[in-house]
């Protein structure tokens, strides 16, 4: 069961009884968004979000029917590391979804964050200068308020469309993310925030404090799914 809570026009929040449910729902907001997208525009977009709820989320997708030949792929940001790492998001999603499923390898697009965060950031906006506006966003929130790889404290660098993280507070220190201004380039987006740790960022967030995840508003506003956390 899921209660909804519309704390304003723009952040929709819903809570989810149970994980598994958030899974689900979380997964059939993709197919809806994908299914949508190609109708009209005939392709899908989707930037994909690291983690352990997306990585279940991702192996339920794997097993349906979609027509994945109309699907591209990006990353909303990568952690400097060798691209066979066990803590690149990259090869996570290929683990669980993408080697299981069809979508053409030119159309699936990762970060080169070995290259280190300059040149990593360099290529990827490369990669997205001509791309048009995602379709769908998928985010996670830190304990301390941080998405992708924008964290407190941090100046904002909106100067392309990936830029290079240095000294984050989570190791790696050195990474890749898509910008503030191109994550609002979307069409829809996804917050995924699970487990208790997370309940001071959803109250500030809720109270109006400013928090790194806060800077992302689309046009269209965002969803947030939320288990394991009060909507006070």
């Amino acid at each position: 069961m899921m209660q909804e809570n519309k704390a304003s026009q723009s952040t929709r929040w819903k809570r989810f009884e149970s994980m598994e449910a958030l899974r689900h729902g979380v997964c059939d907001a993709i197919v809806q968004s994908a299914n949508d997208a190609i109708a009209k525009r005939g392709k899908f977009s989707i930037v994909l979000a690291g983690g352990n709820t997306p990585r279940t989320v991702y192996r339920l997708l794997r097993d349906l029917p979609m027509d994945w030949a109309k699907w591209h792929i990006y990353h909303g940001d990568e952690r400097c590391l060798p691209p066979d790492h066990e803590d690149r998001n990259s090869l996570m999603a290929e683990q669980v979804w993408l080697d299981y499923v069809n979508i053409p390898a030119n159309q699936i697009h990762d970060i080169p964050a070995e290259l280190g965060p300059v040149a990593g950031a360099k290529a990827y906006a490369e990669v997205l200068k001509d791309v048009a506006a995602f379709d769908l966003v998928l985010l996670g929130l830190g304990e301390d308020g941080h998405t992708a790889s924008l964290f407190p404290d941090h100046t904002v660098d909106n100067s392309a469309d990936a830029v290079p993280v240095f000294n984050a507070p989570k190791p790696p220190s050195e990474r890749v993310t898509i910008s503030q201004s191109r994550l609002n380039n979307t069409h829809e987006v996804i917050f995924l925030v699970t487990g208790a740790g997370k309940q001071e960022a959803v109250d500030n967030w809720r109270s109006g404090v400013d928090i790194p995840a806060t800077l992302i508003k689309p046009e269209n506003g965002v969803d947030v799914y939320c288990y394991e956390v009060e909507l006070k």
